[in-house]
Formats: structure tokens, C-alpha cells, sequence
């Protein structure tokens, strides 16, 4: 998680870059206004359990783009690193295999469940579209699925 951290603290620095050296963003007017709004900080993952301890050796950060056709259901799967993300267009469902479940919409944001089996779909009329962020470590697979 702190490696998601460290990439929303390269936002609020590319923030501070567009202030002046005295602090005054007014008087750098040709870098224009930037804004940074915190779309998620937590600790816990989406079903209220603490993320785990991020391994310490070779850590590697994965962004991935998904697209996801109406009507389609994920593989039931789990992951063996830490993941968050951002739902840009449609509706997914999250379910684990004991049948808690997460709607996520358009603008909803997500902090993945870490080595628990679970699958999402589409069940919307458009394709889903999200961005994950996996802060793993060099080796590990982001995904596992159930009968692999």
C-alpha cells in the first residue's frame, strides 16, 4: 500500500512543482491550475480486513487498463498482492466465494481482497471499463485462478 501512497505523493509533488519558490501558484500562471483530489487512502480491503504487510524485497508496481464485455463473469481467482483501482464506466459486482458482495459504478474506487477467492461481472448493457494498481513484488503472478 505504501507504494500506492508513493504514487498519489507524485501528484502532490507534481503540485508543489507548479507553486513558485515563495509558495504563490498565482504567480506561475502559465503551468495553469493543478488539481489533486485523494480518490482512496485505506488500510482495510473492501470486506473491512487489514491489508497485509508489504513484502520488503524487489517490489515491482503494475498499472493495468481492463475492459470488460456485458454479460461477462471473471474466473473465480484471488490475489497474492496488494491492489487498488478505479471504475471509469459501467457497473461491476465483486462476489467471494462465501457470497459477500461489493456494486461498484462509474467514479467507484476499490481496494481488492488479498488471498481470498472471489470473481466480479459485467451485468450492466456496457462494457466495464477500470484501471487497477498491484503493488507486488518481482515474480509474483497479480492474479491466481481457482483451478490453476
Amino acid at each position: 500500500m505504501r507504494y500506492l501512497i508513493s504514487l498519489l505523493l507524485v501528484c502532490i509533488s507534481i503540485s508543489t512543482f507548479a507553486q513558485s519558490k515563495d509558495g504563490d501558484a498565482s504567480k506561475n500562471q502559465n503551468l495553469g491550475e493543478i488539481k489533486v483530489i485523494q480518490i482512496l487512502k485505506s488500510s482495510k480491503q473492501w470486506d473491512g480486513s487489514p491489508l497485509p504487510p508489504y513484502p520488503s524485497k524487489n517490489p515491482e508496481i503494475t498499472i493495468l487498463s481492463y475492459e470488460i464485455p456485458p454479460g461477462i463473469r471473471l474466473p473465480m481467482h484471488k490475489h497474492p498482492v496488494i491492489n487498488a483501482g478505479v471504475v471509469l464506466q459501467g457497473k461491476l459486482t465483486v462476489i467471494t466465494k462465501d457470497g459477500k458482495q461489493l456494486n461498484l459504478n462509474a467514479g467507484d474506487s476499490i481496494v481488492e481482497l488479498v488471498d481470498k477467492w472471489h470473481y466480479g461481472v459485467n451485468q450492466d448493457t456496457v462494457p466495464v471499463k477500470l484501471i487497477m494498481f498491484y503493488a507486488g513484488e518481482v515474480g509474483t503472478p497479480l492474479a491466481i485462478k481457482e483451478n490453476d
